[in-house]
């Protein structure tokens, strides 16, 4: 599957940081990760960390499938609002599920200092505004919900916003401390640099054909002949899964963005603030590290590459026409334009763990606008996986739910 347009920002700001060698011979160790974005380098830094020896796979070149494509928003708000999710699976789980992403923030910090990261970790509020009159009801509802849970918030009204971020026609938001952006394609390459070091096996160009689940390790065949004998596999492969798993459980979207000429001066109201508002779909907006305006939108059912990839034009004008009705005097002068695609499910939450279908297996699957602070949290979880024990969150993120 291909899950990007040809010009994602990231991939040609940074260029190839770092190239690996496909597997030339038969292998065997004690996890094997099958995917090499910045879930797959997360997972492999836990792995290496927790004394396992770990090989990690990818059919691509490292990187250069979604995490290419993202825009590196670190949110602890999931696409479900927090109301509807306690509506849907109940206060704990929902709570718990929020609470989980932002400390997903806070460990990711802390992740980028230990391995002395340069991938431009910046801690930011986030600003979630009405777009429509009858939206803040329903957001005011959520800043409530949010309050409650113990999250620093604060409700701005329309005259509130425009005064502090220069935005027209929103109808309020919500204004929230946790937040932070990164460049999460630099800090993959980053973190599978720091983890090769300390003996992690990196191998690119290398496509599993199939797998033999036996009774106490699996066999990884490549499409080159090669086999990889693993006591565990942990599946990376985000959207890709659709494919591997015969039930529905993700819907699979194209999302666009595009990023603006570098400016040191225009974008100095929203430098420290990540933004996107309750239409449906949702525009976002951020800041670059190299000063820049990132603003991405409209989103479309998946259906193939080539039609993805055909309304880009398209798609800029209509995130370009949502961006001017806020900021009615602002003219964006495009740089890059591109598209990736990404999934949704039915609760907004990720699926992490077991299937009854993968045996000695476990999935992190970072779905939605969370992709990156769910497969934090998958740190977690999947080392608790390997060591026979049960995470608090695993009954809200399993298959099946």
């Amino acid at each position: 599957m291909d899950l990007k347009s040809n010009e994602p920002f990231w991939l040609l700001k940074n260029g190839l940081i770092s190239s690996y060698p496909s597997l030339k011979s038969d292998e065997e160790c004690d996890v094997l990760i099958i995917g090499g974005g910045i879930t797959g380098s997360l997972i492999a830094h836990q792995m290496i960390k927790d004394g396992y020896q770990t090989i990690l796979i990818d059919k691509r070149e490292i990187c250069n499938g979604s995490t290419s494509a993202t825009t590196s928003m670190l949110q602890y708000e999931i696409d479900t609002p927090l109301y509807e999710l306690i509506e849907m699976i109940g206060e704990k789980g929902a709570v718990e599920s929020y609470k989980a992403c932002s400390k997903s923030i806070d460990d990711l910090e802390k992740l980028t200092k230990e391995i002395k990261a340069r991938s431009g970790f910046k801690r930011k509020q986030s600003l979630y505004f009405a777009s429509k009159k009858k939206d803040a009801i329903w957001l005011e509802k959520e800043y409530e919900a949010r309050r409650k849970a113990g999250f620093d918030v604060t409700w701005l009204g329309s005259e509130d916003i425009e005064e502090k971020f220069g935005f027209q026609n929103t109808y309020g938001g919500i204004l929230s401390k946790q937040g932070a952006s990164i460049d999460a394609f630099k800090f993959a390459h980053e973190l599978l640099r720091f983890n090769v070091n300390k003996g992690l096996k990196v191998f690119d160009k290398t496509e599993m054909k199939s797998v033999k689940y036996l009774r106490d390790h699996n066999l990884a065949l490549t499409m080159d002949g090669f086999n990889i004998k693993a006591k565990k596999i942990i599946y990376c492969v985000g959207y890709e899964s659709s494919t591997m798993i015969k039930e529905h459980f993700v819907d699979l979207k194209s999302t666009f963005a595009i990023v603006s000429e570098i400016d040191t001066d225009k974008f100095k109201n929203i430098e420290h603030t990540l933004v996107w508002n309750t239409d449906n779909p949702y525009i976002y907006m951020r800041s670059t590290d190299d000063e820049r305006l990132l603003i991405g939108g409209g989103d479309e059912d998946f259906s193939n590459p080539e039609k993805r990839d055909s309304l880009l034009n398209k798609k800029e004008k209509e995130i370009l026409k949502n961006l001017k009705r806020i900021k009615p005097d602002y003219h964006f002068y495009t740089d890059f334009v591109w598209a990736g695609t990404f999934g949704e499910t039915k609760d907004g939450l990720p699926y992490i763990g077991a299937h009854e279908g993968f045996k000695n297996s476990y999935f992190v699957l970072g779905f939605g606008g969370n992709g990156i602070t769910f497969s934090v949290t998958g740190m977690e979880m999947a080392s608790a996986f390997m060591k026979n024990e049960t995470h608090p969150l695993s009954e809200y993120f399993k298959f099946g739910r």
